[in-house]
Order: structure tokens, then sequence, then C-alpha cells
């Protein structure tokens, strides 16, 4: 199925790259936008706007001087532009220079020439594929200290839009956001976003004459399924009809008008089909259920549903199979309606709705899994495919764009599942009629993938309110919901920032940007950090540093194995290792954490710390550092590890040892994963186990594998630290 999809796409790029105009895109787009109501993009007028834009969004500033000094369009700023458009958007801000976090406006001295010349090449087809500026209101002319600069607001391209790309082709000319650069795009990425450009719903391919009724599709499934659609709907008309006409009629088959071509849907495959047949038709199909003991991320798991060969595999068994695992033992009170029990709980429903809109959007010709998630302090949901509407609008709801919509019409068909656009909305009401945290909704584009976190701690303990109004008096009675929330959570999570603040509400983020440094200078807040890496704490509350944690967080202990607990007994719900997937976007480390016993917050007793009991030198049998603020050992200097460990990490880097010029950075990034299995090394001595520059290490591979969510950080807020440690996840 993937490959024909794809192959398809791959067909109609010179149809697409041909069109004489794209009239009814742009009507498209303008009634997209409208239904919408999008506001207006942020207003900008002077440097701390800038600052603020540069803390929550993608900015690049760029000069356009030209050769003659007065004025043009840089070359680069089309890559950029493809990038951010076929991203979540971002601005381009035109005459003014950036280093290290200060911002010189150098200016524009014909800012008029430059937006002829922008607007001029946005609608030239052999420049670029598709004008994704909403009107001029989207290009600003600003005077900063006196010159006029230009910011250029990009924003997210639709779905039919994409790729955006230079040039006439999207192979070689399609480029995404990668590490703040923008990086071409491989022939695999640009053939995904043309599939899902060509196809409204990604099920309704029909498959092959090879795949029958008789031999491909589980009769069990679609005996339970109709049982379930009576007991929905008892006089539902497909009730009376025999199993395959009521697998025809749900979708599982279905004629291609346009072809002529007929035969069982991929949604009647994924939904009701065969082992055997599904990963025939979908190579990459796997769907997995954990339920994990502790709230931790080890790969430790009590109950496991998964292909086993017990069970069909199909979608609708693993749907059955695993809500009713989700909502056992869950710990919410039912409600009486007419003197009834009511057992299906606003929770229920958002567990069910998560659950079926994790399948529903999930893109099947994607290598990741689908992956749901069982623990006693949250519930994770992961669906390969990112969201083809922007974040906001997927929370707000009344907008939707399902990638699997004859699967979405399967399970309405039973009951399951909500109308167009409300599904999202159903989660956050749900979870917050049982005034668990707000959930948290995110993207990784490497590799693509969707992941929603239900998390069932308390929206503001009753503890931690105490010890703000303690600290803060009534005042802190007086900010709103939300401040009070942002508040709170960087009373228990020890920090937080713009990203953090985002996934707390359904607000837009430029409310949330407006939120951070008004309840700074009221002084709920303290910022540090800059631009992207930007934080906030609770006043007189710092975060450690790395000489800080290995100073103050030395364990005894003369042993330690991977499967060892020692370092996890103290995790927050929010740690950055507690995250379903152990998303290196996550930012609430345990070692910053203001409630953790462990952490210092350099009071009057951190700072009487004597050096005679300094143990940061303790270290296990292998000779690697042991803390207690790290969850695993850390490696300073093979100099420093027993013979035969150091000896079984030359081993495994024993290819880029021997050989200075490798020429296969796959290769290069499989050993790099490998040696840094269950440890974190710090970039001066991965230098020394791979014989190379640790510098070219950090930008070369490191960085991206962080990015990538391969490895993480021991220290995320310091990214460039020295001591920085790096661990495969």
């Amino acid at each position: 199925m993937a490959e024909r999809i794809i192959n398809k796409a791959e067909e109609s790029v010179s149809t697409l790259s041909n069109l004489p105009d794209n009239r009814e895109m742009r009507y498209d787009i303008a009634e997209y936008f409208s239904a919408r109501g999008t506001s207006m993009p942020l207003q900008i007028k002077d440097i701390i706007d800038l600052q603020t834009l540069v803390e929550s969004e993608q900015v690049e500033f760029k000069l356009a001087g030209g050769k003659d000094g007065k004025g043009e369009l840089p070359k680069d700023f089309w890559p950029t532009y493809s990038a951010m458009a076929n991203g979540r958007g971002g601005w381009v801000v035109l005459g003014v220079k950036e280093q290290a976090g200060k911002f010189t406006p150098v200016g524009i001295s014909d800012p008029e020439k430059i937006k002829t010349d922008l607007f001029n090449q946005l609608n030239d087809r052999d420049r670029v594929s598709a004008n994704v500026l909403r009107s001029e209101n989207d290009v600003q002319q600003i005077s900063l200290q006196g010159t006029d600069v230009l910011a250029i607001h990009i924003p997210q391209a639709m779905r039919k839009q994409k790729p955006v790309h230079l040039k006439k082709s999207p192979f070689g000319n399609t480029y995404q956001r990668l590490h703040e650069g923008d990086r071409v795009c491989d022939d695999m990425t640009v053939k995904r976003m043309l599939a899902e450009q060509i196809h409204d719903s990604r099920d309704n391919e029909v498959l092959s004459e090879h795949y029958t009724f008789q031999d491909d599709i589980d009769l069990d499934s679609l005996k339970v399924y109709r049982n379930l659609l009576s007991a929905n709907n008892p006089q539902h008309p497909y009730l009376a009809c025999e199993p395959f006409e009521l697998f025809k009629m749900v979708g599982g088959w279905r004629k291609d008008r346009e072809t002529g071509k007929e035969g069982i849907t991929a949604a009647g495959i994924l939904m009701f089909g065969k082992w055997d047949a599904i990963i025939a038709a979908a190579p990459n199909y796997m769907v997995d259920y954990q339920e994990r003991p502790e709230a931790k991320t080890e790969l430790r798991w009590v109950d496991r549903v998964c292909p086993d060969g017990t069970w069909s595999g199909n979608l609708f068994d693993f749907y059955r199979k695993v809500y009713q695992k989700l909502v056992a033992d869950l710990k919410v009170p039912f409600t009486l309606e007419e003197g009834q029990r009511r057992t299906d709980t606003p929770v229920h429903i958002a567990l069910r709705e998560a659950l079926v809109n994790t399948l529903v959007h999930a893109d099947f010709t994607d290598r990741v899994s689908i992956l749901i998630v069982k623990r006693p302090d949250m519930f994770g949901f992961r669906n390969p495919g990112l969201m083809r509407l922007p974040l906001e609008d997927v929370i707000a709801g009344g907008v939707s764009d399902c990638r699997n919509r004859l699967l979405h019409q399967m399970f309405l068909l039973i009951g399951l599942g909500e109308k167009a656009g409300s599904g999202m909305p159903k989660i956050f009401s749900g979870w917050k009629s049982a005034n668990w945290r707000t959930p948290k909704l995110w993207e990784k584009t490497f590799p693509a993938q969707t992941l929603l976190e239900l998390s069932t701690a308390s929206l503001i303990p009753q503890h931690v309110l105490d010890d703000l109004h303690q600290r803060f008096g009534e005042t802190f009675d007086l900010l709103d919901d939300f401040e009070q929330v942002i508040v709170a959570t960087a009373a228990i999570e020890g920090w937080v920032n713009h990203e953090r603040a985002c996934q707390l509400t359904t607000r837009h983020s430029r409310e949330v940007t407006l939120t951070l440094p008004r309840l700074e200078s009221k002084g709920f807040l303290v910022a540090g950090g800059e631009q992207k890496n930007k934080y906030y704490t609770l006043p007189g509350v710092s975060v450690m540093t790395p000489d800080e944690v290995f100073s103050l967080g030395a364990v005894v202990s003369s042993t330690h194995n991977e499967g060892d607990t020692t370092y996890n007994d103290k995790r927050s719900t929010h740690n950055e290792e507690s995250s379903t997937y152990n998303e290196q976007r996550s930012t609430h480390n345990e070692l910053n954490s203001t409630y953790n016993e462990l952490r210092s917050t350099h009071n009057e007793e951190s700072s009487t710390y004597n050096a005679e009991d300094d143990q940061s030198t303790s270290r296990d049998e292998y000779g690697r550092l042991l803390n207690r603020f790290i969850d695993r050992p850390y490696i300073d200097d093979v100099d420093n590890l027993t013979e035969a460990f150091r000896n079984s990490l030359f081993t495994l880097a024993a290819v880029p040892r021997e050989r200075l010029r490798l020429g296969d950075k796959a290769l290069m990034k499989s050993v790099i994963l490998n040696v840094c299995q269950g440890q974190y090394i710090s970039v001066a001595a991965l230098g020394q186990i791979l014989s190379r520059n640790p510098n070219a290490l950090r930008q070369q591979y490191l960085k991206p594998l962080v990015e990538q969510g391969e490895l993480k950080l021991a220290f995320p807020q310091y990214k460039n630290d020295p001591k920085q440690g790096y661990s495969a996840v």
C-alpha cells in the first residue's frame, strides 16, 4: 500500500508542477482561513517584541543590503521560506543583525522595492510552488532605532500546498527546518508530502484482486463488529446484510468509479484483515500496547498487547483489547443521572477518543509504530505521521482533516469516536473534569509522529497551593486560572518555558508569549537563559548547573547495573525521562524539581557545602560516575574506567577508531548509539572512544541525534556545557 500510494504521488508531480495557475487552490485557502477565523500575525513594534518572538517561534534574521547597498531580497530567503511553510511557519526579519541574542537594526534603504520583489517572486511558479502569505499584513515594515526593517510572517502551508518547493520539481528543491537550519528533504519525505497532498483519505485505495474477502478478512472480527453495530443502533439497515454485504457497506470494499477497479480497500484490511494480509498491504504496520508498573520510561512492562499470532492483529481487535485495559482500575468517581449510575464518565470518553484518534489519524506508510502506554501517572498515545492541521486548530476543534476517513466512519457507525473536529476538545474537557493536568499534544518531525500525553496528576496539588499562598500571599489569588497554572507548574517542575506553557492551555501561543513576561514583571517568575533556551523559575529558585550537580549530587555506591532503579526512584511526573517516548523536547527534568527531596535550591544549607564531604568522585565498578541527580551512570573520562570496560567500549567503536575517514554516517550514528546505551557520556569522552574531534562530533552527529530523539541530554537546559552528557534513548 505504501509503495503504491507513493508511486502514484510521484507520477502526479509533473501534472501538479505544470498547472497554468492556482486559482482553485487560492480559493480553497481563502475559504479555509475564513472558516478558521485566523487571527492577524503578531504586530512587532520594538526590540522587545523581537526578543519575545525569538523565544516563542521560528525566526531567522537576514541582512538585505544587496550588491549595491540599496537592498534586495537575499537568495537564502527562499530555502527558509520553503522550510517554514512545510513546517509550522515562522518569521524572517530582514535588516536586523542578530549575534549572541543581541539584535542590531542595520536597516533597509528601500523596503518598498524588496516588498514588491517579494510578492512578484511569490507569484512566480518558476521561483516557488505556492504563495502561503495570506495578505500584505504578513509583511510588516517596522522602524527600529530609526532604521526601517521588514518582518515577514510565513504561515504554515495547507496540506494541499505541500511540499512548498523551489523551481519546478519538488525533488531536491524542498526544504525542512532542522537544528535551526534549512535542510533539503530526501526524496522519500517529498513523496510522503505528495501522497498527503493528493489523497484526502489515505485508506480508500482499492487493493489488488489478490486480496479476497474469503482468504484475507477475519470473520470473527466482522461478527463482533455487527454485534456492536446492533447495540449502538438496533434498527440500522446494515444489520440485515450478509457478512460480505456488511463489509462492503461499511467501506471495506468499493469500486473506483473512474477506473472501474473494485476490491477490498486499505481500510477494510486494516480494520478487519488477517495478519498476513495486513502486513502485505502495509509493511510498516505495527500496533503496541504496554502497561508499565512505574512512572518511568524503562521498557519493562507487566502487560502487553501486540501481534503475536494469538489474535488477528487488526485495528478493530486491537481497539477492543486495549480500551478495556485502559479503563480497568480507572480511579474516577461515577456520576448519577436520573438516579442511575453512569459508568461512561468524561474520562472514559476522553480515553476512548484518544485511542480512536490515534488509530484513524495514523500514517500506516511510515515506519513508526502505533504505541499506547498506560502507567500509574499517565496515559500515552503515539501514532505515525504529523498532524494535518495547525496544533492550535486541533485543540480548539471545529476543523477536521482526518487521514483515514473510512476507518473513522467504521468506528463512528458503532458509536466510537466523535464527529469531525470535536475529538480533541472532548479529550481536553474530559481531563479537565477530573481536575487533572492539561493534556500535552505535540509532534516529532524525525521520524514523523504525533504524541499525546494524558497525566493523571492533579492540576495544582493542595500542598503546592499552600506553598504558593505562603510565598505570594493574596496576590496569587488575583491571577487568572492560566497564570496560576503557569506559576504552579514552575513550582512543581522547577521551571517552565514557552513550550511547556503552551501545553497547559488551549489559548493561542501569542497569548502565552505575553503572559510569561507579565508574570515576570509582577514578581511571580524570574527569567533565565536566552531565546529558545529561555525559561522561568520562581524567585529565589535556580536551575542547577552541571557543576553544581556534580558537586552536590554524588551517591555512595560501588555497584550498579542497568536494570537497577537507584537513579529513578525520585522521578517527577513531568520529568524529561518520564515522557512516554523519551522525547528530548520535554524540559522538566527531576534535577530541577522544586519539590524533589534530592534537589538543592542554593539555600543556606547548600551554601555551607564542605569540600571535605565531597563524594562527587563516587564511581561504580566500571569507573563511571554515580550521581543522585542523574538517572544513569556518567562517563567523564575514559581514563577513569576499568581497563576491561574501556576496552569493551573501544571494541564497539572499532571501525571508526581504525578508519579516520569513515565515509558512512549511518554506521557512525549506529556506533554512537551503541556506545551511549545505558549511560551518559561526555563529548570529550566520546571523542576519546571514537578517536574523533569532540566539537566535530557534537555538530555533525550529537546535535542531530538529540533533535531526532535518539539521544537524550543529561542537562537539557545547558545544551552546550562542556560537562553535557549524551545517552541513547
